[in-house]
């Protein structure tokens, strides 16, 4: 788990540097970097089996990860500022450690969560795509975001749980902090979300 938890931090660092350099990234890049993030998080996932993701595959991921969030956070930074940024991403890390310390000192197995999150995964997945065509109000996007922290604080749980059960094999380091990597982000943006809505909704 140390080993893990070393390198999801240097993934973290790797996207923060992403951040920072898409400031200088011209805006028609943008998409076709999202598309490359998505088609490589897919190879990762579906070719987990065969220890497909190195430690390369995993920072390369990880910074073009960074790039493709700076309109996001240059969004809220522009419409909310700089306050409702940090505080969703001291929230997200006091979320993120509150649950992982839970996890591991708990004797209770959450792997069983693994399909209720997967089946309510593919379901947020489903409303971002109807988001994209008829997009959603603020009460059903707040919705919607609360929804998706309740999602990822559950995949903290699972993760950590099964590190702590079943252990994690040298070749499966890279797999297991890319997926602590997507929990966090997915944490973030759903906790940046609601507090860029709420103050719209005083």
């Amino acid at each position: 788990m140390p080993s893990v938890l070393r390198v999801f931090t240097f993934s973290l660092a790797f996207s923060l540097l992403g951040t920072l350099a898409g400031v200088y990234v011209p805006a028609g890049l943008f998409l076709p970097l999202s598309i490359l993030e998505l088609v490589m998080l897919v190879s990762a996932f579906l070719l987990r089996r065969r220890k497909a993701v190195s430690y390369a595959f995993l920072y390369i991921f990880t910074f073009i990860s960074g790039i493709t969030l700076y309109p996001i956070v240059a969004h809220y930074l522009a419409t909310t500022g700089a306050n409702t940024v940090i505080l969703a991403f001291a929230t997200t890390t006091t979320v993120f450690t509150g649950l992982a310390i839970y996890a591991t000192k708990s004797k209770r197995n959450f792997s069983f969560l693994g399909g209720f999150l997967m089946a309510a995964l593919l379901a947020l997945v489903a409303i971002s795509i109807f988001n994209i065509f008829w997009p959603l109000n603020s009460t059903a996007m707040l919705v919607y975001s609360f929804i998706g922290v309740m999602v990822f604080s559950g995949y903290i749980l699972f993760d950590f749980s099964r590190m702590k059960h079943y252990g994690v094999s040298p070749e499966d380091v890279p797999l297991m902090a890319l997926s602590l990597y997507l929990d966090f982000i997915n944490l973030f943006l759903s906790i940046l979300r609601i507090f860029g809505i709420l103050p719209k909704n005083d």
